[in-house]
């Protein structure tokens, strides 16, 4: 950086912020650091005692704060028009990005630390695979000094290349049918009292719930259903009840033999350990997930069902390893006061 007098300083970059002080009314800055000088400036930095100011001086191999940060947004948004994000204006080094639709967060987590581990720079974000709304704010970034070198954000290209570290997936317009086992249920002994909290569930995601049927005990009654809803053009089958491993519940029977590849019969979430999910082909190609709820979910505020659902929304097709990763912090503790998904489940 220089020292150069105050009306010299029209096109320059200030090194550090200018502070107004005017007693009893206002302490902060007029001018932050990394403002670039206009002639209408000059006054207002006259009449706060700047006469002289420090500025940057532009040197070979190294880039001003706000340049290098609109690397790191290329690097974590990829392509403005699909990225399904808005970014901010850089300012004083650091950048935003906001969801412009309601989707699921996908993050290149490996991406992310190394970035990262560059130092000088910083990433931060929201929890990936989890859902966000149009509107809210995803990632921030920021290079931390004023200038930085050049070959670092060459470097941090390379890392990067082959897509960007955030995406959104869009929730899809989707069809579901509701397969509700137990005889109890369906001899009408008691009421149906899961039916109305999936479709709840479903809804929230904009699915379409076409219906749902009723079955007993028998793993080939609830297969047909499966595979009846499949017919009728259901994205998605979601059976209810009948997932423990008591001699009667053959809900993971049925859904075996209705589907062509089976995901995860359990998952290391609690509630939600007797989860269910596999995928039958589609006749026009693609794969359709089928599900199996335990229990829990007619009566807890929040389950597997509620960390796997979103993503099934968003077109995700969940592999083993998916589920093997919800360990850690795969454990609701049932709050009194409900905050998620402001909390640690799931994440």
């Amino acid at each position: 950086m220089k020292l150069i007098k105050t009306e010299d300083a029209v096109g320059s970059v200030l090194c550090h912020d200018i502070t107004q002080i005017i007693p009893g009314m206002v302490k902060d800055a007029v001018f932050r650091k990394g403002h670039v000088v206009t002639q209408e400036d000059i006054p207002v930095l006259l009449s706060v005692g700047k006469e002289h100011l420090y500025v940057w001086e532009k040197q070979e191999g190294m880039l001003h704060e706000n340049d290098a940060a609109e690397i790191l947004r290329q690097v974590c948004q990829g392509d403005r028009e699909g990225s399904r994000m808005k970014d901010s204006e850089p300012k004083e080094g650091k950048i935003e990005l906001t969801a412009q639709t309601d989707g699921v967060l996908k993050i290149d987590r490996e991406k992310l630390q190394k970035v990262n581990a560059m130092g000088e720079m910083v990433l931060a974000s929201r929890h990936g695979d989890f859902p966000v709304k149009k509107g809210d704010k995803v990632a921030g970034m920021r290079v931390v000094p004023l200038v930085i070198e050049e070959a670092k954000m060459e470097r941090v290209k390379e890392i990067c290349e082959g897509g960007p570290i955030f995406r959104i997936l869009p929730f899809r317009k989707m069809k579901a049918g509701i397969v509700t086992t137990g005889s109890e249920v369906f001899r009408g002994r008691i009421e149906d009292r899961f039916t109305p909290v999936v479709r709840a569930k479903l809804e929230e995601y904009g699915i379409e719930v076409l219906g749902n049927v009723l079955s007993d005990d028998r793993s080939e009654m609830t297969e047909n259903a499966i595979r009846e809803w499949i017919k009728k053009g259901a994205d998605m089958v979601v059976c209810t009840g009948g997932m423990s491993v008591d001699p009667d519940d053959r809900t993971p029977l049925a859904i075996r033999n209705a589907s062509g590849e089976v995901i995860t019969y359990g998952a290391p979430v609690l509630p939600g350990a007797m989860f269910m999910l596999a995928y039958q082909k589609r006749e026009k190609g693609g794969d359709i997930p089928v599900m199996g709820l335990p229990g829990c979910v007619m009566y807890a505020k929040r389950t597997i069902f509620d960390l796997v659902l979103p993503r099934i929304a968003a077109g995700e097709r969940l592999c083993a390893e998916d589920f093997y990763s919800l360990g850690e912090g795969g454990l609701c503790l049932n709050c009194e006061v409900c905050t998620y998904p402001n909390c640690g489940f799931g994440k």
